[in-house]
């Protein structure tokens, strides 16, 4: 089975899927940890963000594979778990860079299609059911209004102790859309054959049991 969630930024895409996953005893992939991997491998391998064509070679070495042991998700990097190492600024930075080669995302897509095709799989991103899982049993479009993902967003941050400013936060969501939906590579955009769930006015609890009755009547049909 291959669930895919689709979905702007502050949609809630990643605690949904976590969640769904972890009820439906399947394996949750965490894409974005995927790319986080894959700049960890090229920072190792002496290549700078700017290097386009040292990233596109370096990255068909790199074998990245999701692991679940003992009910913890695993990031393994040619063989090492790398959960910890992953999550550093200078990974983040060259993750942001990385991302948009299309030759990593290629690699990586492949690694994703080869992790769902022998387990059942929940996958979030923004291209999953239009790209990564063309052929997903269930997609998934989450959605909510810029306000609602704002509001979450800014009580995120609160909750951590840092200043922030819910206009300014908005504007960026707004931006965010805009740029994923209109860059050239896999664009956010609606899969033709996924079902709309808004969760502006939905709890955490509505929305994963809503999506289980869509994946009961897909099952069923």
């Amino acid at each position: 089975m291959q669930i895919a969630i689709d979905g702007p930024a502050g949609a809630g895409k990643s605690t949904i899927a976590k969640r769904l996953a972890k009820e439906s005893g399947y394996i949750y992939v965490d894409t974005g940890a995927m790319y986080r991997a894959m700049a960890l491998y090229l920072i190792r391998c002496g290549i700078s963000a700017e290097d386009k064509e040292g990233i596109e070679k370096a990255c068909e070495d790199a074998d990245i594979s999701i692991q679940y042991i003992d009910g913890e998700q695993n990031v393994v990097l040619n063989g090492e778990n790398v959960n910890s190492l992953i999550r550093t600024r200078e990974v983040s930075a060259m993750a942001s860079s990385s991302s948009v080669n299309g030759k990593v995302r290629e690699k990586l897509v492949s690694l994703q299609q080869k992790l769902a095709s022998s387990n059942d799989v929940v996958m979030d991103g923004r291209d999953i059911g239009t790209k990564v899982l063309p052929e997903a049993e269930v997609k998934i479009y989450l959605t909510a209004s810029t306000k609602v993902r704002a509001k979450r967003r800014f009580d995120e941050l609160r909750a951590k102790g840092e200043a922030c400013d819910m206009e300014a936060i908005e504007n960026e969501i707004k931006e965010r859309d805009h740029r994923d939906m209109t860059r050239e590579i896999s664009p956010l955009v609606q899969a033709k054959d996924a079902v709309l769930v808004d969760t502006s006015d939905m709890d955490i609890d509505t929305v994963v049991d809503r999506i289980k009755e869509i994946v009961k009547s897909k099952v069923k049909a």
